[in-house]
């Protein structure tokens, strides 16, 4: 897969800002067709860093109800990496 492909966008929260200053680790929302090798590829590729975990999590969407019964959005799928601690990557 191309890198631009599997990364969707990165994930920008009070726990992934914290875990990015702590831990050198940062979330990205990716394709529900990458795999932990593709992820590990793509970042490397995009923000010239040395990744070294990944751990993926696949988030189910809420089933809500109206008048006309049950529904419920997509399910999305995140990605933390774990980078070297002399890389950091900026993301704004």
């Amino acid at each position: 897969m191309i890198a631009t492909d599997v990364i969707r966008r990165p994930i920008i929260t009070e726990k992934a800002n914290a875990g990015a200053s702590d831990a050198n680790r940062y979330t990205f929302e990716i394709d529900h067709r990458a795999t932990k090798d593709d992820v590990k590829a793509a970042v490397a590729e995009l923000y010239k860093v040395r990744v070294l975990a990944v751990s993926v999590i696949v988030r189910k969407a809420e089933t809500r109800r109206n008048k006309f019964g049950t529904f419920g959005g997509g399910t999305s799928k995140r990605a933390v990496v774990k980078v070297h601690s002399d890389d950091r990557i900026e993301l704004f």
